[in-house]
């Protein structure tokens, strides 16, 4: 079992807010929402029972035919179960809680009974037609469950490095060609194995990546074959697999009608907005006049995707690649890779940041005289400040974009960064940094 920070998070909600709300563990499919909510429960209850809604029996079915009075309820459920639940020591695990809207519905009488805590966990859990009939529960401490961060990773593969990485980062200090090379590397392992759980766990084992590889496209056709049960036109799994190339078109956003080849409608519209609700993605909106508060000049026709796993990205980035997978993964941990792999290293900036509970923003602005524009990766949020961030996957010599932001955006800008592959060195007010350093930088905003 690896150690998640959402651990802490349910600490912090059950002593806090289980009595008052079910925790509701939301994220997308495999990203260990179950296994999570359950090592919990055994660590801190007497006991507990699990309800998986995707693989129940027709006699616990039957339990949930008659909620209205709780005692015979939870006399029926100890029974079906064969677990003894103890008043203010007990929980109750939901799983897949979006396959039993009624349940869902009825978790406001069951935390208003107050005998026992409840979590739910969710997947897709905002689509429409699982909640049209019901009434959605006010009574959910909401927790998001991300695919694991660079830091749950190191955890995982027992690098025992990331403390001292943080106090080598606050010392500002250069880290030195050999070591930031062994760095760099440790890190495109992480963007090669991902943070699904599952893969981590095959390579934790020592499975080669064809082996971690197919595991991985197990996990895309898994959410595909969801997508289209979803739609089966077939147009959400299509505007999925089309985020790498979206991508590397190196356009300024995601363009739905080159996606679909034909002129957007309001069903694709609906369509999309599902895509998001899946949490297997990740939205990036251009902000069109950058200031503290980002999320009110945001363009919402005018965003970027990213998969919420690198791991994925980097598999469906090849998907079609499936014959050469093992020389595929020797070079981009040698970062030997011919093709210029920005967006990827785009991508697990994206994963990195949108772990930290924070939206995702850009800024994109036309140069004077000219057809072509600026743009800045990604911009956050520090107290009355901006912080611009801009990536390269190799060279630094060429930073316009980041420079001319910060001369035009001089009031509202505190740091700039430019996250590479490349060592710690400043230019100005310019901080470079490298990329596994980004989790500290996030810290102290």
């Amino acid at each position: 079992m690896f150690e998640r920070k959402a651990f802490t998070q349910l600490l912090e909600w059950k002593q806090m807010y289980g009595n008052q709300y079910a925790a509701m563990l939301e994220g997308a499919r495999r990203v260990g929402k179950s296994t999570i909510a359950e090592e919990f429960a055994r660590r801190e209850f007497k006991s507990y029972i699990k309800v998986d809604f995707a693989n129940v029996s027709g006699q616990m079915l039957e339990v949930f035919d008659d909620i209205a009075n709780l005692d015979v309820f939870f006399l029926r459920l100890q029974l079906v179960a064969g677990v003894t639940l103890y008043k203010g020591e007990s929980v109750i695990i939901f799983d897949e809680i979006q396959r039993a809207p009624l349940v869902r519905q009825a978790i406001k009488y069951l935390v208003a009974d107050g005998r026992y805590f409840y979590i739910e966990t969710g997947s897709l859990i905002s689509i429409k037609k699982n909640v049209k009939d019901i009434v959605i529960p006010s009574e959910e401490h909401k927790i998001p469950v991300y695919p694991m961060d660079y830091e749950e990773f190191t955890w995982a593969v027992g690098n025992q490095s990331y403390s001292a990485l943080r106090e080598l980062y606050k010392s500002n200090r250069s880290v030195g060609n050999q070591l930031n090379q062994k760095l760099m590397r440790d890190f495109r392992i992480y963007m090669a194995v991902g943070g699904m759980p599952q893969a981590v766990q095959a390579y934790v084992d020592g499975r080669n990546f064809e082996y971690i590889d197919r595991i991985k496209r197990e996990i895309i056709q898994l959410y595909e074959d969801d997508f289209r049960k979803i739609d089966d036109s077939g147009r959400l799994a299509q505007m999925y697999e089309a985020i790498p190339s979206q991508l590397n078109a190196n356009k300024k956003r995601y363009v739905m009608s080159k996606v679909l080849r034909k002129r957007t409608t309001a069903r694709d519209k609906e369509i999309f907005a599902e895509l998001l609700d899946s949490k297997t993605v990740l939205i990036s909106y251009n902000t069109t006049d950058p200031g503290v508060a980002l999320n009110l000049t945001k363009d919402v026709n005018s965003y970027k995707l990213y998969l919420a796993d690198t791991g994925l990205f980097t598999t469906l980035l090849f998907h079609d690649e499936s014959e050469v997978y093992a020389d595929i993964y020797a070079k981009l941990l040698s970062d030997k890779l011919s093709v210029n792999l920005g967006y990827l290293y785009e991508n697990a900036v994206a994963q990195i940041i949108a772990a930290t509970n924070r939206k995702l923003y850009y800024h994109t602005w036309r140069k004077s005289n000219s057809t072509h524009s600026y743009e800045v990766d990604f911009l956050l949020s520090s107290k009355t400040k901006i912080v611009p961030l801009e990536i390269k996957s190799s060279s630094v010599r060429y930073h316009e974009s980041i420079s001319v932001f910060a001369v035009k955006y001089s009031a509202q800008v505190s740091r700039q960064y430019l996250l590479s592959q490349k060592d710690v060195k400043n230019e100005g007010m310019l901080m470079m940094k490298p990329i596994y350093m980004l989790p500290f930088i996030l810290e102290e905003l």
